[in-house]
């Protein structure tokens, strides 16, 4: 029997994919056994070679690894999945590269902008120049519109024109029982929502029809150093096409770090640290800090298209193999800046050519198997993903597979360096049923499938995955344990924190000689076997109740239905 039944009730709703009685188990040993760490660290090196530049788009580094990744596709005997018979997906880019400078005037004082020591800008307007000049400074705390909490840090005040400064992540209101923790009613407590990224701050300044927006630097809220700002946002930067030249976005995006804010409360007779501990309050309001600022930002841009690459391994079911489980990892990395001095190349070996090696490890005990699952395997490496999640995002509002047809995403970045664990980690866990199968999976492994450990650093809003679920598709993105087996209890955050401070988003982020991919392994392993289940399930994956993704989904197979 093949017959497709969705049935909404309301909160409850059920959604339901009739395929008959569930497969039975299968013989995965023929997959499993081609999935090395010999043959992953091989992948790892070849894309984070020098050879490869860093893997920008838009430059030899994104030929070369396109071109290995199509070759990798045709080794294992995918099909390709776009109509025109490639392997790739045109995704076209707006590369901007900003030079910004500016000031700020506090009655007879003068701050200067000049330096990524002051600041670091950027306007995604395709114009050659955009100027703010004579806007009012304002301190909006923490620049949060959230009526579900109550929140508005706004309160009506219009700051159209204005020039606003905002605190990084969401407000850390304490829990009124225990001043010592978060409110998990306010803002999911520790975890970050969406509203604490810095995506969200930019986007509510263009909705406020702000003039500029300059984000507090902050590294425990931001989750990595000022540096990794500079390092990302001070080179060419990228965007999706707008019809109007992106001319509704704020004009200058830019974050300043810490110390440069508290001198500029100072001059204008401010307490950074009262008005920020004010900030964690709805009664807060915004406060003009009686400062005028001025900005010129002129960009140098130009139009590519880079590629997502894109493969399947097609169902043997007539009727089920257009219906598929997506794996996505991001192929591009920050390129080469020879302004540097020294080593230029971010290499991106950890992120995220790890990520692609176990993508395609994971496609390859695919291809070996024994038998293959009744709903095709898509294999989907983005572009542009350090640019803002701009492959997936792309891919999402031009799928090459209808959404509605896609059960699930897996998504790989950065991975598992350092050996076996006892855990492995579910990004945003809880939100789908996608977690009660993994928790299956681990634990006929002898594992346990546990929460981000780091959930304050917004990691579910930070990967490719996240466009999908924006769709409404189920998504698990899944990263390594941190309970490393013979090793003391703090040693996978300390790697963990290690690889923050001073790799992550550097040129330093190179293959190491002290890698154990031997965790690695075993976590590709119950990723395949995950996918394989979704593959020849009954069920479609569905989101949990509550979740911001559900009624998203709902709507989409209900529209697909009729």
């Amino acid at each position: 029997m093949h017959s497709r039944t969705i049935r909404l009730g309301g909160l409850a709703a059920l959604i339901t994919v009739m395929l008959g009685a569930q497969s039975p188990p299968v013989d995965l040993r023929s997959a499993f056994e081609t999935i090395t760490a010999k043959e992953m660290l091989r992948h790892i090196q070849i894309l984070a070679s020098d050879e490869f530049e860093g893997r920008a788009p838009g430059s030899r580094g994104e030929e070369l690894t396109v071109g290995f990744l199509q070759e990798q596709y045709r080794r294992l005997n995918m099909k390709p999945v776009n109509p025109n018979g490639s392997f790739t997906q045109d995704v076209p880019l707006v590369g901007i590269k900003t030079t910004a400078e500016g000031i700020i005037k506090v009655g007879d004082k003068t701050i200067d902008l000049k330096s990524t020591a002051d600041w670091t800008a950027v306007c995604r307007r395709e114009a050659p120049e955009s100027k703010v000049e004579d806007s009012e400074v304002v301190f909006v705390g923490y620049g949060v519109v959230a009526p579900e909490f109550g929140w508005d840090d706004y309160k009506g005040v219009d700051v159209k024109g204005k020039t606003i400064v905002m605190l990084v992540n969401d407000p850390a209101v304490p829990d009124p029982n225990d001043p010592a923790k978060l409110d998990d009613a306010m803002f999911k407590g520790k975890a970050m929502t969406y509203y604490g990224r810095w995506t969200y701050k930019y986007e509510i300044a263009s909705e406020k029809g702000a003039a500029a927006a300059i984000l507090v630097h902050e590294t425990g809220p931001a989750g990595y150093p000022y540096q990794v700002v500079v390092g990302s946002w001070g080179r060419e930067n990228f965007d999706l096409p707008a019809p109007d030249g992106n001319k509704a976005r704020v004009a200058v995006e830019s974050w300043m770090p810490l110390d440069k804010v508290k001198a500029l409360f100072a001059a204008a007779g401010k307490d950074f640290d009262a008005m920020k501990k004010a900030a964690v309050s709805k009664e807060f309001t915004p406060v003009s800090l009686g400062a005028r600022a001025s900005f010129t930002a002129r960009n140098t841009t130009r139009r590519i298209n880079s590629k997502n690459v894109v493969g399947k391994l097609e169902g043997t079911d007539p009727k089920l193999k257009d219906q598929c489980v997506v794996y996505t990892a991001h192929w591009d990395h920050l390129g080469k800046d020879e302004a540097l001095k020294g080593d230029q190349i971010y290499n991106g070996a950890a992120d995220n050519a790890s990520g692609v090696a176990m993508m395609l490890e994971i496609a390859e005990g695919f291809s070996r198997m024994s038998y293959r699952p009744a709903r095709s395997i898509v294999f989907l490496a983005v572009t542009a993903e350090e640019k803002g999640l701009l492959g997936a995002r792309y891919y999402a509002e031009n799928p090459l597979i209808p959404l509605e047809s896609t059960l699930a995403d897996i998504n790989m970045d950065v991975i598992n360096l350092w050996g076996r664990t006892r855990d492995v980690t579910s990004v945003g866990k809880g939100n789908s049923t996608l977690d009660e199968l993994f928790e299956e999976i681990a634990r006929a492994n002898g594992r346990t499938v546990e929460p981000d450990p780091e959930p304050e650093k917004g990691s579910f809003y930070r990967s490719d995955h996240f466009e999908f679920a924006k769709k409404g598709v189920p998504a698990l993105n899944a990263k390594g344990g941190v309970l490393y087996i013979g090793k003391p209890a703090d040693y996978g955050l300390t790697k963990r924190n290690e690889y923050t401070k001073d790799d992550y988003h550097k040129p330093s982020d190179e293959v190491k000689s002290e890698w154990d991919l031997s965790g690695a392994v075993e976590d590709a392993r119950m990723l395949l076997e995950v996918g394989d289940r979704i593959a020849r399930g009954a069920t479609f994956p569905e989101w949990k109740p509550g979740t911001e993704f559900r009624k998203v989904r709902e709507a989409s197979l209900k529209k697909a239905a009729k």
